[in-house]
């Protein structure tokens, strides 16, 4: 009970942050967005960035855990927050390094999810997030300038040599 009512705050601050975000970013997708698209392997915790069918970069990343599974399907970035506040159950994190967004947050078409930084490294690579993407800095922040509004995240549960070919 008491994890589910955690799971349920945590929604809640998210959709927040989500509706912040809308409100700091709005407009139409550019073409860059529009030829540009993500999958991410769930079963490979890799993020791939891929411009036709040329992938330009894959990165780690950290996924839902079983009790908070990222979506499947296919979704779009709708907003793009550099150095975004986290708002918790019980507190407000200001940007920073204590930040569990970390320095960026995309949000996703999938209300109240998104492709965010994290302030536990360590969990890249793993089942670890309540449903976000988690990247690690360096790589979140070369994303963030190689995507726009508009553009496609697939999730997919397939291994990436299902999804792609490099």
């Amino acid at each position: 009970m008491k994890h589910a009512k955690i799971s349920t705050k945590l929604a809640a601050v998210l959709a927040i942050a989500v509706f912040e975000a809308r409100a700091q970013e709005s407009g139409r997708p550019t073409e860059l967005g529009e030829r540009r698209r993500v999958v991410i392997s769930l079963a490979d915790r890799k993020l791939v960035l891929l411009e036709g069918e040329r992938v330009l970069r894959v990165y780690d990343v950290a996924v839902g855990k079983r009790s908070t599974p990222s979506p499947q399907g296919k979704f779009a970035i709708i907003n793009r927050v550099p150095n975004p506040t986290w708002y918790g159950p019980s507190t407000v994190v200001a940007p920073g390094k204590t930040n569990p967004l970390g320095s960026r947050w995309m949000g996703l078409s999938a209300k109240g999810y998104g492709i965010h930084g994290t302030n536990v490294p360590t969990s890249i690579g793993k089942a670890a997030s309540h449903g976000c993407i988690r990247m690690a800095k360096h790589d979140l922040e070369e994303l963030f300038e190689m995507v726009t509004v508009g553009t496609i995240v697939e999730l997919q549960e397939e291994p990436l040599s299902t999804v792609v070919s490099e």
